[in-house]
């Protein structure tokens, strides 16, 4: 069988062009691959090793930008922090409370994890004046969400359109205990409230309407903190001014890039993949729970935990997906894998329903508008609704012009749509997938030959 074509083309203002050429979707993917190392643990332990007192040791960091940003911002105050490499980094922490006034401007990138957790220290910091800024796009989305929260334990921000948008100065202060009701189950909200909780004189509690990610609460109990969680009133209470110490933290395979070739492997016939050393936080694994819904071929196999984390080795095989609804509570555990599910869904049989995910307009694009319209143009009968997708499946794609907007998770779901799609696809801005998976093309190419 001729493997699909695959090759990186220079585009307009410095953008790539990746363009698949699949002439026969019969092209199985197979093999062994590892992935990424996930990138919420890796903003999390490079935050913490640089607040935490002695030495962090972190392997298997993700290379990708937007932990680049964290470590920049926090080397500006003051962590020392190794050149960043998969093997080991290494992180001499200054101590809670520690963290000095930049320089120059704190600049997050593309990175919205970079910029809310941060926020959540920065105010924190009694007398120190910090400025924060991201690029276009992050300068687009919604502060607002951190930022009033914040201000009601005292924070002091200030930004663009009434101190929700980027760039923002943030006057550092003695913050009071607070308990938030979160309005959205957002891992974001909740980790900077709590990291803002550290330097807080008494408790800090959050409740959510439904369960976020949980990466935040089980690094912060093994660097030394404090935490008591309800998980019957999806609550964590932090008692602050704990003393945090440097950790060895292993960073197993982020699921959310598991979740490409575990789609890939279950819409193209003769797949048979293996996707080695992946966390499987419960709190995570809301792309396993979908697929299992559509009838996916998928498999656990050597479960076991790391650092805390629980990590498994998943097994994909081609399958004949069938159509579901993805609402509700499981919604915040599996909000990034919802581009890649609208390409899952496009294979089913019968029509899915996406709801509950308005939050995805607001994302490093609005990725249900970008889906929809992206998709739309490959030959899938998808609909935009206000808060989520309805897409029919059993048409057949086609390749075509498509654009990501940069943003890394579109760039990647249009790729593997690619490769069940006649004649060629060319994605412009492709070089997005660098983001948060500097190795996609790579190992696309590896799966594929």
């Amino acid at each position: 069988m001729a493997s699909p074509i695959i090759s990186i083309q220079d585009g307009a203002e410095n953008s790539q062009q990746l363009s698949i050429n699949s002439r026969n979707i019969e092209n199985a993917v197979t093999g062994n691959i590892t992935i990424p190392g996930d990138k919420s643990i890796s903003h999390r332990a490079l935050m913490l090793g640089a607040i935490a007192e002695g030495e962090t040791i972190i392997e298997g960091l993700l290379l990708g930008e937007d932990p680049r940003s964290t470590a920049v911002c926090f080397r500006a105050m003051g962590a020392e922090i190794s050149e960043l490499n998969s093997q080991q980094v290494i992180v001499k922490g200054v101590g809670i409370g520690n963290l000095q006034e930049p320089q120059d401007i704190l600049d997050a990138g593309n990175s919205g994890t970079t910029m809310r957790l941060m926020l959540g220290l920065l105010a924190s910091h009694p007398n120190r004046l910090f400025t924060v800024t991201g690029d276009n796009s992050l300068r687009s989305r919604p502060m607002s969400r951190v930022i009033k929260p914040l201000s009601s334990m005292g924070a002091s921000i200030w930004g663009r359109k009434g101190n929700s948008l980027a760039p923002l100065a943030v006057r550092g202060q003695q913050l009071r205990p607070m308990h938030y009701h979160s309005p959205i189950a957002s891992a974001q909200v909740k980790s900077c409230i709590l990291l803002a909780g550290l330097m807080v004189d008494g408790q800090t509690t959050v409740t959510e309407p439904a369960l976020s990610r949980d990466h935040s609460e089980r690094m912060l109990k093994a660097f030394g903190a404090t935490l008591d969680i309800d998980p019957q009133t999806n609550s964590v209470t932090l008692t602050g001014q704990p003393t945090l110490r440097g950790q060895k933290v292993i960073v197993p395979g982020d699921i959310s890039s598991a979740a490409f070739w575990l789609v890939a492997g279950a819409i193209v016939p003769g797949s048979d993949l293996l996707i080695t050393n992946v966390g499987v936080n419960p709190t995570r694994t809301g792309i396993l729970e979908a697929l299992g819904m559509m009838e996916a071929d998928i498999t656990k196999e050597n479960e076991r935990v790391v650092a805390g984390e629980p990590v498994a080795d998943l097994r994909v095989k081609h399958s004949q997906l069938k159509a579901c609804e993805i609402s509700g509570d499981i919604i915040p555990r599996l909000i990034d894998e919802i581009p890649i599910l609208a390409v899952a869904a496009a294979f089913a049989e019968g029509t899915t329903v996406i709801k509950d995910a308005a939050e995805l307009r607001v994302k490093e694009s609005d990725r249900l508008a970008v889906m929809a319209t992206e998709l739309g143009k490959m030959g899938a009968n998808i609909t935009e609704l206000e808060d989520g997708l309805e897409i029919v499946g059993g048409n057949s794609l086609r390749g075509a012009e498509v654009d990501s907007f940069s943003d890394h998770r579109i760039a990647m779901s249009l790729a593997i749509a690619a490769l069940n799609a006649t004649g060629e696809t060319i994605i412009h801005r492709a070089e997005a997938a660098s983001i948060s998976y500097p190795n996609f093309v790579t190992t696309l190419t590896a799966v594929l030959t």
